[in-house]
């Protein structure tokens, strides 16, 4: 039988930086007693994964990103609609962490164990699909809504496959930019599209998610506390990361990256931190283009610009 969460166990506590960087901690607490009450409310047999999952420390960039994008094109407070979308996004993204989980086997995330670890590979695949049902009956009246989930999973699915074929090839930054506007950049061309109520702050979305997705990606070279994925795991799996794809440059970095073997993995990772200053002045690029997009479709675009400039520091954290 599988263990049994503690079922008084809080909804994930909010992670305070980014909220307060732009004002939206009324916002966040506001939504994280939404998730408490959808939790309480969802069918008792998935009662304890949904604890579990949902609890611990959460940083809600997601929602943040579209609170920020809704206030960089109306000005005006967060209301219903938006906290509504900020919910299912938020629900969307606890989805892949699951299903991430499992594919890296990963046993811990946010400090503790992870679903599939504490109650077992069914339970943690259910669970997972039942929160993708909950995120459609919840927006079951804005058809604008089910499309932009629908096409988040479907590109999530396929980013997903792609990322795990290509692994161990010699490919270069410019895959890896592909990679990355589809595996994280579409969950924030989501997020921006629910937020601003539109296109306009599309491409926007997708660079601050490619941002995102190589501080990442630097962060777990450098050591420093990860976003949510792992160094390691990506070197042992042959993930094309953004210092990976500048280091298999060198054509004897390529071989090993490309025949893993776990006794030059060291081999690799001196690679990978030598490659980090260009990793860095290649976010840099992407920070400031994600600002251009901002300046010219928001209208009221400070508040984007601080989500990026806080996400650019998030690989030296």
């Amino acid at each position: 039988m599988s263990p049994k969460a503690d079922t008084k166990e809080p909804v994930a506590a909010v992670e305070a930086d980014i909220g307060s960087a732009l004002g939206f901690e009324t916002e966040l607490k506001k939504l994280q007693l939404t998730i408490a009450r959808w939790v309480d409310e969802c069918n008792k047999e998935m009662d304890d994964c949904l604890r579990w999952q949902f609890s611990g420390k959460s940083k809600y960039f997601r929602p943040v990103t579209v609170f920020a994008c809704f206030r960089a094109m109306n000005n005006q407070h967060v209301g219903d609609a938006e906290q509504t979308s900020a919910l299912v996004i938020e629900l969307i993204h606890n989805m892949t962490l699951i299903v991430d989980d499992i594919l890296d086997k990963s046993e811990y995330r946010r400090g503790k164990l992870t679903l599939h670890c504490q109650f077992g590979l069914l339970p943690a695949l259910m669970t997972s699909g039942y929160i993708v049902s909950e995120a459609y009956r919840i927006v079951g009246s804005r058809p604008a809504s089910i499309q932009l989930l629908s096409e988040l999973i479907g590109r999530l699915g396929i980013a997903e496959c792609l990322q795990w074929r290509v692994r161990s090839q010699p490919l270069g930054v410019e895959d890896w930019r592909q990679i990355a506007g589809e595996d994280t950049g579409s969950m924030f061309e989501v997020c921006a599209c629910l937020g601003g109520g539109g296109e306009n702050l599309r491409r926007f979305g997708r660079l601050l998610g490619m941002l995102y997705h190589g501080c990442d990606d630097v962060a777990d070279v450098r050591g420093v506390e990860a976003l949510g994925g792992g160094g390691d795991d990506d070197i042992r799996d042959g993930i094309l990361t953004l210092p990976a794809a500048i280091a298999i440059r060198n054509p004897e970095t390529a071989a090993i990256f490309c025949n893993p073997d776990h006794r030059k993995r060291e081999v690799l990772a001196v690679a990978f931190r030598a490659a980090l200053p260009e990793a860095e002045q290649f976010l840099d690029e992407i920070a400031a283009e994600a600002c251009r997009e901002a300046t010219k479709n928001a209208p009221y675009p400070q508040g984007l610009l601080t989500l990026v400039d806080y996400t650019r520091g998030l690989s030296r954290r």
